[in-house]
């Protein structure tokens, strides 16, 4: 039982070896997105990163999806390093990945219940990692001076990732059920 909660219905189905190369390719993809798939526009910082984590999430189950995103976010920084590499925020990324894959498990199976599996995945993950995990080692690091909560507002509303988590979710819904379709991707939502 515990494995259909860790582990997507694709990579149960592989040999060990093949295994492993998804996972690969799929911590590469993370890789990538978190090295280059990030813009700047008026102060706020867009990034697809909370998309690629829930996707990998998805494709790989909880476990492996949370070890891609979490080398992801870590190697990522190796190759494109901006301030201090911080394990509480790969762990977030990690968490991304994993609160994916058990929500694309949830019983929702009617109209819509795709699109609103992803919409509670990213609610939860706004709350957990965005403001849970990383809010508070930001507090606690860098902006030591404020409470959490003005932390909080500070980020989501003055530094604007609350749009970014807006954009992410949206990119969600839209992007993933068609991609479900994509026979070879053995996405399962």
């Amino acid at each position: 039982m515990w494995k259909n909660w860790l582990f997507s219905e694709a990579v149960l189905s592989l040999p060990r070896s093949k295994k492993v190369a998804y996972i690969a390719v799929v911590t590469a993809f993370t890789i990538v997105a978190n090295t280059f798939f990030e813009a700047k526009f008026f102060g706020v910082q867009f990034s697809l990163t909370i998309f690629v984590s829930v996707l990998s999430g998805i494709i790989l189950g909880s476990l492996p999806g949370f070890c891609a995103c979490f080398l992801g976010d870590l190697l990522g920084f190796f190759l494109h390093p901006l301030g201090e590499y911080s394990p509480f925020i790969g762990i977030a990324t990690g968490l991304m990945a994993a609160i994916g894959a058990l929500c694309a498990k949830l019983p929702l199976d009617f109209k819509g219940g795709a699109q609103l599996k992803l919409f509670v995945a990213s609610t939860v993950i706004l709350v957990v990692c965005t403001a849970g995990i990383t809010t508070v080692y930001l507090n606690l690091v860098w902006y030591k001076s404020m409470t959490y909560w003005e932390c909080l507002a500070t980020r989501l509303f003055i530094e604007g990732q609350i749009w970014n988590s807006v954009a992410n979710t949206v990119l969600l819904v839209v992007a993933v059920p068609p991609l479900a379709l994509v026979k070879q991707l053995r996405i399962k939502i």
